[in-house]
């Protein structure tokens, strides 16, 4: 069962921390993006486990995540599109690269610690990324300014796994601390046309992955931390701060069919009352729009996404699992990209 960490309250309070957090290493993001200007984004699972700034020990806001239900995306949806290609943009407007992990994830001790989105079958998880990966290299081209990667999540270590252009992969769980020519050869081995840059601004990031790994060996972190035990559903964008593990399932407003992963991770959250993982009560209900600029429209728009997102999610809960909804806490907000702080719109309970 879950401990006094539970219900909006809890929320809000760790908001407000993260968002401390954020705004106490703006010097070092800007530091770190002197030595390393990549843009790096993250396609993931709305699992809430897959935090990779923890995992890769990088700076809260170098990494952009994306999030949809199994980090099922694609290309040709219009919303995900225009998002994508808005970053891209910016990036290629201030002269820097873009890598993109294009990620699944899995648990090496129990498959069924792995992808519910994907019934835990990592084979179609991972072709599935592989299929994605091949859609930026079509629409982007390869060797240019947009690198996409493959990458596995195991989450018992959090271990990444690192899919190379000939199909070979490296699993960080096996690498020991290499030196900076050991690890630029390595990824060149993998990667044959991704650009010198990008590849000197991959380093820190597996560093740290490869230190993250032999810290969780050490802390023995027990493995049912590593299991399902979420109880919150957030739609939206902004959530880079719900990133306690057994937290959140976070849907991502990208896929067309946005009814079906709400749905999908109304009834994970079902699961987990009706297996008693989790406590029926306080059960929450989070949505968030983003905005950078207070003076404009993007400020007022936020407010409008995020109460539309809170009534159409709520929708479809009372609609496809109604047994749900009376367990519901619902928080509605919008989400300052400069700050990470979420700025409360409605609340019920």
């Amino acid at each position: 069962m879950r401990n006094t960490n539970t219900g909006i309250d809890y929320l809000l309070d760790l908001n407000t921390r993260h968002s401390q957090a954020f705004m106490d290493l703006a010097t070092e993001r800007r530091r770190y993006r002197g030595e390393h200007p990549t843009e790096i984004a993250a396609l993931k699972c709305m699992d809430g486990r897959l935090h990779l700034p923890v995992m890769t020990q990088s700076a809260l806001g170098i990494i952009q995540p994306f999030r949809n239900l199994g980090g099922i995306f694609n290309l040709g949806w219009p919303f995900f599109q225009a998002a994508i290609d808005q970053w891209v943009d910016y990036s290629i407007s201030r002269g820097r690269h873009c890598l993109i992990f294009v990620t699944y994830h899995f648990a090496r001790g129990d498959t069924h610690r792995g992808c519910r989105g994907f019934q835990y079958d990592t084979d179609a998880a991972k072709a599935a990324a592989i299929n994605l990966k091949n859609q930026f290299d079509s629409v982007y081209g390869k060797g240019g300014a947009v690198v996409p990667i493959v990458c596995g999540i195991e989450t018992d270590l959090d271990a990444l796994i690192l899919h190379g252009d000939d199909g070979r992969s490296i699993d960080l769980a096996n690498a020991k601390e290499s030196s900076q020519l050991e690890l630029e050869e390595m990824l060149r081995s993998l990667y044959p046309s991704m650009p010198e840059r990008v590849i000197r601004d991959l380093i820190p990031l597996i560093r740290g992955n490869i230190k993250h790994i032999a810290e969780i060996r050490t802390t023995n972190r027990p493995i049912e931390e590593a299991e399902h035990k979420e109880w919150v559903l957030g739609v939206g964008r902004g959530f880079d701060w719900l990133h306690v593990i057994n937290t959140a399932f976070i849907v991502g407003p990208f896929d067309p069919n946005l009814s079906v992963a709400i749905e999908t991770a109304a009834r994970l959250l079902k699961n987990n009352i009706d297996e008693g993982r989790i406590d029926a009560d306080g059960v929450v209900l989070l949505t968030s729009g983003v905005y950078r600029d207070e003076a404009g429209p993007e400020y007022h728009l936020s407010r409008e996404k995020a109460l539309f997102l809170s009534k159409f999610a709520l929708n479809i809960i009372k609609d496809k699992v109604p047994d749900l909804a009376p367990h519901l806490q619902i928080l509605t907000g919008r989400t300052n990209l400069n700050t990470r702080k979420l700025e409360v719109i409605e609340r019920v309970g």
